[in-house]
């Protein structure tokens, strides 16, 4: 592993993309699509939100988020990806800006994070499950379900990327059906559901709760820049995409919940894997059965193409020296980084018996230490580099590079606040996660002991002009 004390390699110019294999590359809406799945996956996770703060700031909170949360960072990634469009993305970002230690730290921060964010996805896929078919909540039948999510998708991934585009866009065919039925189906049950019978809750959500879900639903916009080497044109493409993707996540959260406050329907009764039980009660058992499917499918679509994301990190890693390149080992047909994908999802299925609050409070206090340093980041390359060729700028000079970061770490403190009140393993979150991030020190100050000049770095292949 390079150290500080290391001279940095040097970077590629901004207008080169290494590629790894001559193939298709995504375009604006195959990138939309694919961020979306990164991020959202579909209005599933926002039952939570309703219970603990009722229809109206719902959806107050389901507007303001985007606004406050996920625009400005959608603004920091559209400039620093179309400046800076490199494997690795963010990790190569902060690298760059503020050398390796910071990079490595990154990479860590956002890999560990990766592990309480991927084991989340196989959680909700077996909530979905259970309401179809109770039986598998008995014992560890729901786990080892949950386990089988995580082996098969890292197999999708080592079987290359055309696998993963393809069940992604299968994903968001299947998604969108259910949910239009139900905005449809919804003005004609005006207050129909104001007595409607549901099942007892065991859910203890509150308001802030609520937030810190709401948060986690729109996170995750960086994870697209790890792919930068398969987008079309990165300096034009990904700015587009950004704004094009927030505004449409924010649709699929807001319209679906609004609709069914129109039908008088409790939010006291609203808890996670509720739109199953919803669906039952608008248009009947085969709605029901849809959303249900639907639910299953979109954990197991989003696990699926953040494979593809997380595990370009080890790549970028090991191809800059900064981890052992076996790391950087590609599949001889598929192209994909076969051994990344593998360490990765022990890691994921490591996790996979915490509770869902739980994995939702470490991911969000663990990734917004490494979205702070990409803020740092943005306005370190202002500095130093104020020649470096941005396509795309956030407006407003110095004052906006470092005002767009304000709000988001704002919103941040509230993670540490009720990451005080969890408890993971007899502690709080908050200092299960300090040890996290300590830990990211220990094992960069031991990979410099073991490796001080830093690991051969992995063969890459030529790169070519971005057109």
């Amino acid at each position: 592993m390079a150290t500080a004390s290391v001279p940095r390699q040097p970077f590629q110019s901004p207008t080169l993309v290494p590629s790894r294999k001559k193939s298709v590359r995504l375009t604006l809406w195959p990138l939309v699509a694919a961020t979306f799945f990164m991020v959202s996956g579909g209005t599933y996770g926002t039952e939570d939100i309703v219970r603990g703060a009722g229809y109206g700031k719902a959806i107050l909170i389901l507007l303001l988020t985007p606004i406050l949360w996920s625009l400005p960072t959608a603004f920091m990634i559209g400039e620093l990806s179309s400046a800076l469009p490199y494997e690795g993305g963010y990790y190569a970002w902060v690298r760059r800006a503020m050398g390796n230690f910071w990079g490595f730290q990154e990479a860590w921060l956002s890999l560990v994070a990766s592990i309480f964010d991927m084991a989340i996805y196989p959680t909700l896929f077996v909530l979905y499950l259970t309401r179809l078919f109770p039986w598998f909540a008995v014992g560890y039948r729901g786990w080892m379900v949950g386990l089988a999510v995580v082996v098969v998708c890292a197999l999708l991934n080592i079987a290359g990327v055309r696998v993963v585009s393809t069940t992604s866009l299968w994903l968001l065919i299947v998604l969108s059906a259910p949910f239009i039925l139900i905005v449809a189906i919804a003005p004609f049950k005006l207050g129909a559901l104001t007595h409607a019978v549901t099942k007892p809750t065991t859910s203890s959500v509150d308001i802030l709760t609520g937030l810190l879900i709401c948060m986690w639903n729109y996170m995750g916009w960086d994870n697209a820049s790890t792919i930068a080497t398969e987008v079309e044109r990165p300096q034009r493409t990904y700015p587009r995409a950004m704004l094009a993707a927030v505004v449409i996540v924010a649709l699929s959260y807001i319209v679906p919940v609004a609709a069914m406050w129109m039908t008088g329907l409790s939010s006291s009764a609203w808890e996670t894997g509720f739109w199953a039980d919803i669906a039952g009660l608008l248009g009947g058992p085969l709605l029901r059965v849809g959303l249900a499917l639907g639910g299953m499918i979109s954990g197991f679509g989003m696990f699926n193409a953040l494979v593809m994301s997380y595990s370009r990190l080890p790549l970028a890693m090991a191809q800059d020296g900064m981890l052992p390149r076996i790391f950087g080992k590609l599949h001889p047909r598929s192209r994909a980084p076969w051994v990344a994908i593998v360490v990765c999802a022990i890691g994921w299925a490591l996790c996979l018996g915490l509770g869902f609050e739980r994995l939702v409070t470490i991911d969000i206090l663990l990734y917004g230490a490494s979205l702070s340093l990409e803020f740092i980041a943005l306005i370190f390359l202002r500095v130093r580099e104020p020649e470096l060729h941005r396509p795309f700028r956030v407006p407003g000079g110095m004052f906006g590079a470092v005002a767009v970061g304000i709000t988001p770490m704002l919103l941040l403190g509230f993670s540490v606040v009720r990451s005080e009140t969890e408890q993971v393993l007899g502690m709080s979150s908050f200092a299960f996660g300090m040890l996290l991030i300590a830990a990211g020190v220990v094992a960069y100050l031991l990979n410099h002991a073991v490796k001080p000049e830093g690991w051969t770095p992995a063969p890459q292949e030529k790169p070519e002009a971005v057109a």
